[in-house]
């Protein structure tokens, strides 16, 4: 690839690989930064460039997607689900107001215990959602989902 096709490539695909890692990553600067990386590994692999396995969009598209696969591997990024999820039913305190422990106590003995662990250690042992990850050693996301499925079906058991 010739100096002239490397930056006719840069100008014709600058905004769209731009766009793309923006689209994932939200840190302007990472954005900037791991633009420049797709086209330092692009023009260093120029010569293995085949035009007739695939166009130059479709070899800079791999280039830039691997590189941002690289970049949320490296620094584990993942966009952040809010730990409260808002809800049109009652809310927690709402449900302790209208039932009485018993009920409650029956409700979370009928819940399979991996649910009744997380409710346990978010309201008893007030822990956050994250050190309940930590704690249960799984995913910060599944601890959410749990919680969530718990809620809806402490609701359900007590209406």
């Amino acid at each position: 690839m010739t100096a002239d096709e490397k930056e006719r490539l840069y100008v014709e695909y600058r905004e769209k690989v731009l766009s793309y890692i923006r689209s994932r990553v939200f840190n302007a600067s990472d954005v900037e930064d791991l633009c420049e990386d797709v086209f330092v590994k692009a023009f260093s692999a120029a010569d293995s460039f085949d035009p007739s396995k695939a166009s130059a969009g479709t070899w800079l598209y791999s280039i830039t997607k691997n590189t941002v696969i690289d970049y949320c591997r490296r620094f584990h990024t993942t966009e952040e689900i809010p730990e409260e999820i808002p809800d049109i039913s009652l809310p927690e305190d709402a449900i302790l107001d209208a039932e009485t422990l018993e009920e409650l106590a029956a409700a979370l003995e009928r819940l399979p215990a991996e649910l009744t662990d997380v409710i346990v250690l978010h309201y008893y042992d007030n822990l956050p959602l994250i050190k309940i990850a930590e704690t249960l050693d799984i995913s910060y996301g599944m601890v959410k989902i749990r919680h969530n499925k718990a809620l809806a079906l402490l609701r359900s058991a007590l209406e």
